[in-house]
């Protein structure tokens, strides 16, 4: 991932989704381009059942550990995580609108 990249995306109008990838010790880059994504342009996922964050590290990876990113994603930012969970649903429906809940 690099930041412009990232940039191209969202230029084209794009919301950017980031893994628990995000969250390892090497994924710096990514890491600045986390802080740097507009508020309703952000999702987080898991790649489940691989590439689990930290701190489950080597474990396999399931949707419960999103949290984790999400906990992780809003300490780069600056933000709660609550605010960062609720933005990030907002951003989900309006990008999945039929989505049933």
């Amino acid at each position: 991932a690099s930041a412009d990249f990232a940039r191209k995306m969202l230029d084209l109008g794009l919301t950017i989704s980031l893994s628990g990838i995000v969250t390892f010790k090497n994924a710096k880059d990514l890491q600045a381009i986390a802080a740097e994504i507009p508020e309703d342009r952000l999702l987080v996922e898991t790649d489940a059942p691989f590439l689990a964050p930290v701190p489950h590290r080597g474990q396999v990876c399931e949707p419960a550990f999103v949290a984790d990113t999400a906990r992780f994603v809003a300490a780069l930012r600056g933000v709660e995580a609550e605010r960062l969970a609720e933005q990030t649903s907002r951003n989900f429906l309006r990008l999945f609108s039929k989505v049933a809940l």
